[in-house]
């Protein structure tokens, strides 16, 4: 978006997401100042502009969080689709680098563009912009990239660097030997808090959900649908709190055991229960 009049000697735009004016006259004309002249505070122009910003934050958090459920629920995207939402820059900044599979799981390429027909251009792993014109693609968690670590190395060659995150998220993959019956996992159990509210807090600043006693993440996982949930404490209850057990359970609320829960359930399962548990409070002395 360009510079706009708003008389008073004046043009304002928007300029890294926040309203910025410039002089037109005077010694100062054309330079950008660092703060908005009184004058100009509460003008309808800047107000418009300021809700402007408002929106387009809140469209690139929309954005933001459609690309991360794609990914971790590992659903088919239409090409089509993305070739109609890339024009768009919020758009456009969240997908470009994302790692995209099309007809063959094994191929993994970087998108890089979009064009109007619907066909992607993505860098594969050898260095070459290839074209995908499959009807749909994936964006896979990288739990189920099998050579995560060169696509890891790669990425870092190029220099990619993912708005979503992706190829350098946090996984955990599930060990052979979980108990047949086995329903919860414990490694992250005891996490102290001052208070519930604190831990709920950081539950909610890191993306989860609420949920009763729990903070619980929705995935979806060979095209079944789990929730993993960590304990966090009564709702009402304001002394200390420690996290729990980490469980999973299918969609009519029935425990799933830990041999059935999928690569990608498990491994966003044990990030939130990690997340949560590395907000403890740590005693002086205590271990890290």
């Amino acid at each position: 978006m360009g510079w706009q009049s708003a008389g008073e000697g004046y043009e304002i735009a928007l300029v890294g997401g926040r309203v910025t004016a410039r002089a037109v006259t005077g010694r100062a004309a054309g330079r950008q100042l660092k703060t908005l002249p009184k004058a100009l505070r509460d003008h309808p122009d800047v107000d418009r502009l300021r809700r402007l910003a408002e929106w387009l934050e809140r469209h690139e958090a929309a954005c933001v969080a459609q690309v991360d459920a794609w990914m971790v629920s590992s659903l088919p995207v239409p090409t089509a689709l993305l070739a109609r939402v890339w024009p768009d820059e919020a758009w456009r900044g969240v997908l470009r680098d994302v790692a995209v599979v099309g007809d063959d799981p094994d191929e993994v390429g970087f998108l890089r563009d979009a064009t109007a027909s619907g066909e992607l251009r993505v860098v594969n792993l050898d260095g070459e912009t290839v074209r995908l014109t499959a009807p749909t693609v994936t964006l896979p968690h990288p739990v189920l990239l099998p050579d995560l670590d060169d696509v890891r190395e790669f990425a870092a060659e190029l220099g990619i660097v993912q708005r979503v995150e992706q190829i350098h998220r946090a996984t955990w993959r599930k060990p052979e030997d979980v108990g047949d019956q086995a329903t919860e996992v414990r490694e992250f159990a005891g996490g102290s808090y001052p208070n519930r509210f604190r831990l709920a807090a950081r539950a909610t600043a890191l993306g989860y959900r609420i949920t009763g006693g729990y903070a619980t993440c929705q995935v979806r996982d060979a095209g079944r649908s789990l929730e993993a949930a960590v304990w966090i404490g009564e709702p009402y209850w304001d002394g200390d709190s420690t996290t729990g057990a980490l469980t999973w359970q299918d969609e009519n609320g029935r425990s799933v055991r830990l041999r059935e829960v999928g690569p990608v359930a498990w491994s966003e399962g044990m990030r939130m229960a990690a997340a949560l548990y590395a907000g403890r409070t740590i005693e002086e002395g205590g271990n890290a």
